[in-house]
């Protein structure tokens, strides 16, 4: 076996391979590098020794195979989280394949496990009356009011996803007299939603009345001035619908389900516009989606179906 170091070739797989040579994002970056860890974790553990003890030969493909069975089994881990993580193993293999070919056989049967079918999520929403309903609940007083109504509006109005919402910086707001956002999305991909009158008065009176120190200050922030993560949005999100499981226990659960119900992916795409009339590009550019398909092929029925009542 050759002399170069299973340590190295970690190294060299998240510092040349993923930052130089395919540019990913940080948080891609992360993403392999905690599916590695994982997996190095397993196999130490497996293999009855110290993870710094790890060389190539403790790396096989009953390793890996066992390494998808301890996600769903031990960590109980989704279905999609277990894709995920292989999906990281085929390229981290496929990686220590070109950097050391004795490796190749196990890269080979690595490559040749398949992905598991998940069962589509329902797709859930909230009609123009639950909607109203969740905003009249919102209270006009008190500690952080104006950031959480603004939020819970901005996502309405949007469909951002929340990791879109925890990076928005003031500078990419134009809250002129054609407001607009810049969302920067998955793939290091930039796209602009139109934004109503309402949300935009929102979004000036939270950064009037924060006064940011400049532009690249997050649009949502917590008391110290830290850019909300996803996890504050999403606890924000529960904790201001809570108000209505007295009220309409139906609309909280469903709320909560989804945590956010205009988190929208393709599949929505038909239902949103056969309820607004909009060209389907219109609806796609606005909730990132790139697969639209022709008119004709909606089946979904207007009735019901009234998510928005603005450009997207």
């Amino acid at each position: 076996m050759t002399s170069v170091s299973l340590g190295q070739i970690v190294y060299s797989f998240i510092e040349d391979h993923l930052k130089t040579q395919k540019g990913l994002s940080p948080l891609s970056i992360k993403s392999y590098r905690d599916t590695l860890r994982l997996f190095l974790i397993f196999t130490a553990r497996n293999a009855g020794c110290r993870i710094a003890r790890l060389s190539l030969e403790h790396i096989t493909f009953e390793r890996v195979a066992g390494f998808l069975r301890h996600l769903e089994g031990e960590r109980r881990n989704q279905i999609r989280t277990r894709n995920q993580r292989l999906a990281a193993l085929h390229s981290f293999f496929e990686y220590l394949a070109s950097r050391v070919p004795e490796m190749m056989a196990v890269a080979e049967r690595v490559a040749a496990i398949p992905t598991k079918r998940a069962p589509l999520n329902e797709t859930r929403f909230l009609d123009r009356d639950e909607i109203g309903a969740l905003f009249a609940q919102l209270p006009a007083k008190g500690s952080n009011t104006k950031r959480d109504r603004a939020l819970l509006l901005f996502l309405y109005n949007t469909g951002a996803r929340v990791q879109e919402v925890a990076d928005l910086r003031v500078s990419n707001l134009e809250l002129s007299s054609q407001p607009r956002v810049h969302l920067h999305g998955k793939g290091d991909k930039w796209r602009s939603c139109p934004l109503w009158e309402e949300t935009a008065g929102q979004l000036r009176t939270l950064i009037n009345a924060r006064k940011p120190s400049d532009i690249s200050s997050p649009v949502f922030a917590s008391r110290s001035g830290q850019p909300l993560t996803r996890f504050g949005i999403y606890k924000i999100v529960r904790r201001r619908t809570r108000a209505l499981e007295a009220a309409q226990p139906s609309v909280y659960h469903r709320v909560n389900a989804e945590l956010n119900c205009h988190f929208f992916a393709d599949a929505d795409v038909p239902r949103l516009t056969n309820s607004l009339f909009l060209a389907p590009d219109t609806i796609a550019g606005c909730v990132g989606s790139y697969a639209v398909p022709p008119p004709d092929d909606f089946a979904e029925s207007r009735a019901g179906a009234a998510v928005f009542s603005g450009a997207c």
